[in-house]
């Protein structure tokens, strides 16, 4: 019996293959909407899982979260910067780190941080050494630079009218092992650096407190905000000046700091207490599982786009093939006068839809895994965040559903050809 259901979709292989080309184009939208929304949750999820408790100047959590973990270039407020060193002298704190925004270097960022976040992200570079001097720099896995490069930052970036800084190139010791976030791409250099190129610290490494200034960030400038003309950036920074991560109540205003707490009820703690009018303090993991949710309600809305087409589409099927069926009338009508049972017509029509179901299905799910493959590395080549395209086992039943399905369309048209009488048929 397989075998001449085969022989008879060989016949008709114009119209089979249109049948399945139909089938896995819908079963493709569904596929690239699922695992689409699954590798962004996962993607975005696993580059936030470094970051435990996220402290910014009041505003927005979901600004603070994409600009500080994410690396979104975004105005961000400052905060003072007597906020950090209450942070690094808190007992509960393992560490706190200043992240400062606003260079970039050949269109990568470039964040002002401190040694311990760079051991925290990478624990064990990749290559070379962290940086131990105020012109050192650590890149990421992604930024194509050798070890002994030299970086030449620019405030902003060169498509928004950036200009270069003279007073200071760093050159690179280091390099991050990958981390699948959007450090991957990022330039770390010592925030005392950043701080002096923009004229926020002097050398003992104190400044201004730029939080008092409210939140008059620029378009990039997220170390400070004052008018970039109103800096004296000829001073010249001495590249070669040992590091100092000690900071006290005179220490230049910051966008955010990330900070790592002891336990995890120091960190509710923490969150609770830097919660206030002039700060915010927020779990990174809370935010995105917010912006889940409304990923879910759009993911949804997709699914259901999709379904609603896979209905239209098993709809036009059903009625092509019953319209075939009926076509066919003299060859049933003969394998019903030869002797052929009710049941083996029967199970030749539901054999030949049910295998174009199955092929359409196949291809869909392909063509749809294919897809998503292309749009995480389209994703990946310009975030660094890897997205990881994968089946999970809610799948299964997906699958199972689409099966049962297919098995009670396809009795339909079957059932449709028993209703002919062999003398009848023969007659048409």
């Amino acid at each position: 019996m397989i075998r001449f259901i085969l022989a008879d979709l060989r016949r008709f292989k114009g119209g089979a293959l249109a049948v399945i080309v139909l089938i896995a184009l819908s079963v493709a939208l569904s596929t690239i909407v699922t695992l689409q929304e699954r590798a962004v949750r996962l993607g975005s999820a696993r580059a936030a899982e470094k970051f435990d408790l996220l402290v910014g100047a009041a505003g927005s959590e979901t600004q603070l979260t994409l600009s500080a973990v994410f690396l979104q270039p975004s105005p961000l407020p400052l905060m003072s910067g007597s906020v950090l060193a209450k942070l690094s002298e808190d007992p509960r704190v393992d560490f706190a780190a200043p992240v400062g925004f606003g260079d970039s270097a050949d269109g990568y960022p470039v964040v002002g941080t401190t040694v311990k976040l760079v051991s925290a992200l990478s624990p064990a570079l990749a290559e070379g050494a962290i940086f131990a001097r105020l012109g050192d720099a650590v890149i990421g896995s992604d930024v194509p630079k050798p070890l002994g490069a030299e970086i030449r930052p620019m405030h902003g970036a060169a498509d928004e009218g950036g200009h270069a800084h003279t007073e200071l190139v760093y050159k690179v010791t280091g390099r991050m092992a990958p981390t699948g976030t959007a450090w991957d791409r990022a330039i770390l250099v010592p925030i005392r650096a950043v701080w002096q190129l923009h004229g926020m610290a002097g050398d003992g490494g104190h400044a201004l407190d730029h939080a008092t200034e409210g939140t008059a960030a620029n378009d990039h400038d997220h170390a400070g905000d004052a008018s970039e003309g109103e800096r004296d950036h000829e001073t010249h920074v001495e590249g070669d000046t040992a590091l100092d991560e000690h900071f006290d109540t005179d220490t230049p205003g910051i966008p955010a700091v990330l900070v790592k707490p002891k336990t995890v009820a120091d960190a509710y703690r923490l969150r609770q207490e830097y919660r206030g009018e002039t700060t915010l303090a927020v779990f990174p993991a809370e935010v995105l599982t917010r912006l889940y949710a409304t990923l879910g309600d759009v993911r949804s809305l997709l699914l259901a786009i999709a379904i609603g087409t896979q209905v239209i589409v098993i709809a036009a099927i059903l009625l092509v093939t019953i319209m075939h069926v009926g076509a066919r009338q003299r060859q049933i009508g003969a394998l019903r006068a030869f002797g052929a049972p009710g049941r083996a017509v029967v199970a030749i029509v539901w054999g030949e839809l049910f295998l174009l179901f199955l092929a359409g299905f196949g291809l869909g799910v392909l063509v749809g895994y294919g897809a998503a493959q292309l749009i995480s590395a389209t994703v990946t080549a310009t975030t660094a965040i890897r997205m990881p395209v994968e089946f999970a086992r809610e799948d299964v039943s997906l699958a199972a559903w689409f099966g049962v399905l297919a098995v009670l369309v396809s009795i339909v048209p079957a059932l449709s050809a028993l209703r002919l009488s062999p003398a009848r048929a023969l007659r048409a």
